[in-house]
């Protein structure tokens, strides 16, 4: 069943560590989300949002939550967020990692998650609770989780690296970034 837009309105830290071992579904491609980062607004010196910036590259973060907010690293690379809480304040969660039941070396990071199910500029802006390209579904299933400090942002300094806002199901550590 779809996850309603409820679901997203909430903290960004509440909304990705439940929304581990729920299924991102991107057309007849789909896999259960295994691992996530938060961003926890204006404060976060990781956040694209950091201070209340508003740029055209960010301002899908504050958008109301369940929208997805999408960008290109390195030039290269798709890394997709979706938005949390409420409109006009900018939280989200990075989805880094999915099981798409195949190789999980395809889909162990925020950029392969992308390149995988096909993720792209054209996803900018999409409601998750509406959308009929990209959705998220509920799974039943106990989950063990673990959290850890976030990958790849000791730009942020000593504060927000090491906060541990990086959630992962524990069955999944092995697959994963340290």
């Amino acid at each position: 069943m779809r996850i309603n837009k409820c679901f997203y309105s909430r903290k960004a830290v509440e909304v990705a560590k439940d929304v581990l071992g729920k299924y991102l579904i991107v057309g007849n491609k789909a896999g259960k989300i295994i691992e996530t980062e938060a961003y926890v607004g204006p404060q976060d010196r990781a956040s694209h949002a950091f201070g209340m910036k508003l740029t055209q590259r960010n301002k899908a973060e504050y958008l109301a939550g369940g929208h997805v907010y999408i960008y290109l690293v390195y030039g290269m690379y798709w890394q997709m967020n979706i938005t949390t809480g409420k409109k006009g304040y900018p939280e989200c969660f990075l989805i880094r990692a999915i099981d798409a039941g195949e190789d999980i070396k395809l889909t162990n990071g925020p950029g392969k998650v992308c390149r995988y199910l096909g993720l792209d500029k054209s996803f900018y802006g999409e409601d998750v609770a509406n959308s009929k390209r990209i959705w998220l579904e509920t799974n039943k299933s106990k989950l063990s989780l673990l959290s850890t400090a976030r990958v790849g942002i000791d730009y942020a300094g000593p504060y927000w690296s090491k906060r541990k806002l990086r959630f992962l199901i524990k069955d999944y550590k092995k697959y994963l970034a340290a």
